[in-house]
């Protein structure tokens, strides 16, 4: 109730629209949550990003402090309402946004949105107290279904003129590689039954759906939205060079997939093999990277102010991110990297609270779904680059036997609490603006 009713609050002051007739009938008692925009669908997906940073705070207290909680489940609940509430929420209401609002499929865009958000909240009210179980699972394998419903719209919904814009191509990329990380999930449900949740093949399964969901649907998502920005203010991306791009982007995303088993220690090929890939996956954003600097003065004035900077703080992110990837492709630093945690945890946050998160703002603030002052953004960078300092360092620690501070988890609390509170202030700055308007 409690959720429900915070949800309610962040629906308010938003144009009205109905999903159907029996809908608005059945809720007619309840008028606020027949009051839906993107706007709305922004503030939910903040509300999300607020409970994965509280749950996040929670996580690092469990070291100092005794909490009658498992703390197994509290991690399974945050990391899937980071990847599926604030991300998945976040980026397909952009790409709505981008390429379904003018197409008139608002009421079934709609009722798939609720969808999805009921079994997100079922995730969220049930990954806590049970962990992986018949509910979470359900809520799950729901969830699951309704990203096939949002994929089958965009795909299906599209307008040929927009399908052939390079953009287009790159978001209906990303959404392919949404649906295919989905056959991880599926498989766990066998492997724990046959396996075991310790057997290799459930961590495996776990990877491959984190590497597709990472490097191929968000990754790829954000560079869709980045070029149709482009294309928006009259860049184009040459036919040749796109085919190319396109081509190398697929391959380096599914040969670095092999990287997440080089803790297997496997054969040479396989070595081989996830090496091609980060090498490809290197050379790509390289060639993306010097193709953008001539035109990047032009693009950046165009752009609302900050939006440049902070996608410049994304583009810096995402050059460590694969010099980082291409560095794990040596089998030593391989190893190194799956037997220390801080640094696997370091990474996954430099992709998803760097790269992903300020990409989404950047883009969100272009779009104008989200109102966020330079101040805030900066606040919210402080505490981004203060607990990546933190992670790596430990991890830099424990591999080169450094001294760790006696304080070190009273400071790394104290980064993570941040979060939260930058994340509080931006859903009050929302609300705030919205009633001035």
């Amino acid at each position: 109730m409690v959720l429900v009713c915070i949800l309610m609050v962040l629906l308010r002051k938003s144009p009205n629209y109905l999903l159907n007739d029996k809908l608005h009938k059945k809720f007619s008692a309840c008028p606020l949550l027949m009051k839906m925009n993107l706007h709305s669908h922004i503030r939910i997906a903040l509300f999300y990003f607020l409970v994965v940073a509280i749950l996040g705070c929670l996580l690092r207290l469990f070291v100092v402090v005794d909490i009658s909680a498992t703390y197994r489940f509290l991690v399974h609940t945050h990391s899937h309402v980071a990847l599926l509430g604030w991300v998945y929420v976040a980026l397909t209401s952009l790409f709505y946004k981008l390429y379904l609002e003018k197409v008139k499929v608002k009421k079934l865009y709609s009722r798939i949105f609720w969808f999805t958000q009921i079994t997100i909240l079922g995730m969220l009210i049930s990954f806590p107290f049970h962990g992986y179980a018949a509910f979470s699972i359900l809520f799950s394998t729901l969830f699951l279904i309704a990203s096939y419903f949002f994929a089958w719209l965009f795909l299906k919904k599209s307008t040929s003129e927009t399908k052939k814009l390079f953009s287009y191509k790159l978001a209906k990329t990303s959404i392919l590689f949404m649906v295919f990380s989905s056959i991880g999930p599926w498989a766990l449900g066998a492997i724990m039954t046959t396996l075991g949740s310790t057997s290799i093949w459930y961590k495996l399964a776990i990877y491959f759906y984190l590497h597709f969901q990472y490097n191929g649907w968000f990754i790829i998502g954000l560079l869709g939205i980045l070029f149709y920005f482009l294309e928006k203010f009259g860049i184009f991306v040459p036919i040749k060079l796109q085919k190319q791009w396109l081509c190398i982007l697929v391959s380096s995303v599914l040969l670095t997939y092999f990287l997440s088993t080089l803790w297997l220690e496997p054969s040479f090929i396989i070595y081989f093999l996830a090496a091609i890939g980060a090498i490809l996956q290197t050379i790509l954003f390289l060639k993306i990277f010097l193709w953008l600097q001539p035109v990047w003065n032009y693009f950046s004035k165009q752009l609302i102010p900050m939006v440049s900077t902070m996608l410049l703080w994304a583009g810096l992110l995402l050059a460590i991110k694969i010099d980082m990837q291409l560095l794990s492709a040596i089998p030593y630093f391989a190893m190194l990297a799956y037997h220390t945690l801080d640094f696997v945890i370091g990474y996954l946050h430099l992709v998803f609270l760097g790269v992903v998160t300020i990409s989404l703002f950047a883009f969100l603030k272009q779009t104008e779904l989200l109102n966020l002052p330079k101040v805030l953004f900066y606040f919210y960078l402080i505490a981004f680059l203060s607990t990546e300092l933190l992670l790596f360092y430990k991890g830099s620690a424990i591999w080169l036997d450094l001294p760790i501070p006696k304080l070190y988890y009273f400071y790394l609390i104290m980064g993570s609490v941040l979060f939260p509170i930058a994340i509080i202030v931006l859903i009050l700055y929302q609300l705030k603006k919205n009633k001035i308007q």
